[in-house]
This record gives structure tokens, sequence and C-alpha cells, in this order.
């Protein structure tokens, strides 16, 4: 992107972005950066960490339960003075240990756990998701550094070029060739300069500032990108019939309807009867002095039963869980559809900004090279007054809008290729190659799904 402004502009490029090509950052190191350092999609990350855990709660249902329990008491009783002022003393205690385990819940469990373990899958779509955008806006902000320190080298060219006019117009002044219109048209032609290079310094600051946000350390030397060409379907049909297959935002709603569908399921269980059985030893102890009933002493027992309970009216709670979740399915049938049309619109808006951007690139080219050609020929048939200066200023204007028009549309041509790689769901560290450890989702998934006990994560916190 930078050697095709060097229409008589290498030089002043040089020195602000390519002091050193060796070192410069390349977009797909700032990538990388930015899926390993980005604050949102580490949080994104720990989201699904979270939801994980959910499918180690709903199996418990599987699960006994076992409690223990344990009292003690002691009492001090003084008889009335009638009665010889006796004292007794009664120390009573137990304990005991109890296991309950549901036979039959109606498949609530069963169903609870398809539930959670379809929302893991859909959390671990939207993370997909996430990262796509993440890296997307990565790619921008490159991109928006690239062409604003780009904008504001040219502001930069541009007001050393009209401070050489407003000198040559003084000097013609003084000799008698120009006029004082001249140099007052060629002062504030300069003056514009000044206060656009002062908005386009401001502007590569602000996108600097983003570019860190994003990829996590401020941008130095930037080399130039390219679009991902190898990447992009072949048509517009294509890239829709990719985007609604594989696109993670569509799949996650997807998984949600599941979950939905587990959970109506659910809902109903909650009308079935229930089984659950219990077993449980006990322990008593009495102390009593002095001992006048003869009961003093330890025992213990043991138990064993089984319950069946069997819902007959609940006050229509029940009832009103299934049809709220019947409409929680529904809506989330609708939402893939919403996702769907979103995805497509997407993926056609980039799509066309992508050939629109091709096509703006190509006749950019052309204009800056006529400009520049307009711009020479203005310069020598004004020294030999065929021209005036305000001819040479609006020659000029037109050179720097074309370049400026030009480094836009090098700009909106990679990112409009980066956008149709999001929407068909592809613009992930594994498409494009990036030179990081890929983060696993399921490996956490898979050290908690089953956790009987602990209470310590898989990292050891």
């Amino acid at each position: 992107m930078i050697r095709r402004l060097n229409l008589g502009c290498t030089s002043f490029l040089f020195g602000l972005l390519v002091l050193n090509p060796a070192f410069a950052e390349t977009i797909s190191g700032a990538l990388a950066k930015a899926y390993q350092l980005n604050s949102t999609l580490n949080s994104a990350r720990a989201g699904v960490r979270v939801v994980d855990e959910d499918v180690a709660i709903a199996k418990s249902g599987y699960r006994p339960i076992i409690t223990g329990s344990g009292a003690i008491d002691y009492s001090n009783t003084h008889s009335r003075p009638e009665f010889g002022h006796r004292t007794t003393e009664l120390t009573t205690g137990s304990f005991g240990v109890e296991i309950r385990q549901t036979l039959f819940d109606g498949f609530q469990t069963k169903n609870n756990v398809g539930a959670a373990e379809s929302r893991v899958r859909a959390q671990q779509q939207s993370l997909r998701n996430e990262e796509q955008l993440i890296l997307f806006d990565a790619a921008s902000a490159y991109m928006d550094v690239i062409r604003d320190r780009q904008i504001a080298v040219l502001r930069e060219r541009n007001l050393q070029f009209l401070s050489e006019q407003v000198r040559a117009a003084r000097s013609r002044f003084d000799v008698g060739e120009g006029t004082r219109t001249d140099v007052a048209q060629a002062d504030a032609s300069r003056s514009a300069a000044v206060a656009q290079l002062a908005a386009a310094r401001a502007q590569a600051k602000s996108s600097e500032a983003v570019y860190q946000r994003l990829v996590g350390e401020p941008p130095k030397s930037l080399k130039a990108a390219s679009p991902l060409v190898k990447l992009l379907p072949k048509s517009l049909d294509q890239a829709v019939a990719m985007a609604r297959e594989q696109h993670p935002a569509i799949v996650a709603t997807q998984h949600l309807v599941d979950a939905a569908d587990f959970s109506v399921r659910s809902a109903e269980g909650a009308l079935l009867p229930q089984v659950s059985a219990s077993a449980g030893v006990s322990e008593e102890y009495r102390e009593s002095s002095p001992d006048t009933t003869g009961l003093n002493g330890r025992s213990t027992s043991a138990g064993i039963g089984l319950q069946l309970t069997v819902p007959i009216y609940q006050g229509g709670r029940a009832s009103a869980q299934v049809r709220k979740s019947k409409e929680s399915l529904g809506q989330a049938r609708i939402e893939v559809d919403v996702s769907r049309d979103r995805v497509r619109a997407a993926v056609t808006s980039a799509w066309t900004q992508y050939t629109s951007s091709r096509e703006s690139v190509s006749a950019n080219r052309e204009l800056v090279a006529a400009a520049q050609l307009a711009l020479n020929g203005v310069v020598e048939e004004r020294n030999v007054g065929q021209r005036t200066t305000l001819d040479v200023l609006n020659a000029q204007a037109d050179v720097i809008n074309a370049q400026i028009d030009l480094a836009s549309a090098e700009r909106d041509v990679v990112v409009a290729s980066y956008a149709i790689v999001s929407a068909i769901g592809r613009l992930t560290a594994n498409h494009l190659g990036l030179q990081v450890q890929l983060h696993d989702p399921d490996e956490h998934y898979r050290a908690v799904k089953d956790k009987w006990i602990g209470l310590r994560t898989p990292d050891g916190r």
C-alpha cells in the first residue's frame, strides 16, 4: 500500500512508516497478539468456563446426597426445698448419617443435563464469534493506523508544498510579477493546511489508541497488508451458503434451540411421579444423674426407606413453567432465523464493499497519476505566466485529495476482505495461520463435567 503512493511521495513515507522493515509489525503478528492479549476475548473465555460448571451441577441430580447430623443437650434441675433440695443432671446426645438417592424424577435430571450441555456448546460457538469480532476489529484498527499515518504524512507534505508556494508568491510579488491576491491566497491555503495537519495527527493518535486497546501493545512500524484473497469464496452466493452452514452465531442459536427443547421436557417432568430411596444410621446417648428411669446408655438405630411422590395439583405453578418453557423454545427458533438474516446481510454488505473498494483503488491510482501530472504542468505554466497561483493551489488540492482517497480505498479493500471472511465464519486463528497456541474450550469442559467433588478449579485456584 505504501509503495503505491510513491508518485512523488516516496521520501516522506520512508521516514514515518518504514524506518526498518525487518522489525516492522505485520497484520498477522498484530492479530496473534490480539488473540492472546485482548481483555474482552479473555473475559469471553472465562464466561465459557463459568457455563461449563452448569453440566456438573445438572449431573448432581444423578448422585446421592449424604448428610450428617448431631446434637447434644445438658440440663440441670434443682428440686424445691420441700422435696429435699435434690439436683438432677441430664445429658443427651445424638448423631447420625443419612443417604438419599433419587431413583426417578420424571427424567428431569436427564433433560437438565442435556440443556446444560447444549448451552455449553452454544457458549463455545459464541466464543468463536467473539474471537472473529475481535480479530476483525484488530485488523480494522491495524489498517486504520496505516491509513491515518499516511494521511498525516500527506498533510505534512502538503503543508511543505504550500509553504513553498507562499515563499514563491511573495518573491514574485517583490519583483512585481505577482499580486497581493496571489500572496493572500497562498497564505490562506497554507493556514488551512496547518489545521488539516493537526486534525490528521490527532486522528492518527486516536487510531493508535484503539489499536493498543485491541492488540494490547502500541503500534510501531506497520507493514502494508493485502486482502485475504485465498480465503474468499468465489461468489456472493457461495459466501452466503457457507455462512448459513458454519457461522458460529447461527450455530450458537441452534444449540440454544436444543437447550430450550430440553428445558420443556424437564418442566414436563415435574408433573410425573418422583421416587427416592433413603438409608440412615443414628446413635443416641443418655446420661442422667441420678438415674431414676433406668434409661442411661447408648442406643443405635438404622433404617431404610422408599418414597413415592405423585403430584396432583401444585397451584398451577408447574403448568405455567411448562408453558413458559414452550414459549422460550418458540423464541429460540425465531432467533435462528434472526441470526441467519443478520449474517446474510453482513455477507452481502462486506462483499459489495469489497468489490466497490477494488474498483475504487484502481480508479484512484489513475486519478493520483493524472492529478500529479496536471499539477506539474500547472506549476510550469504558472512559472511562464500562463497560470495563476490559485490554479496551482487547486491542482495541489486535487493531488492531496486523490492520494487520501487512494489510501482510504486501499484500507477499505483489505478491511472488506476480512469482513467477508468473518461473515462466513472463517476469521479464526486456525484459518489465518496465526502463530499462537489455539485456545481449546473443550479442555476445561472435559475437566469439570464429571467432577464429583473438589473446590479447586482445573487451573489450581
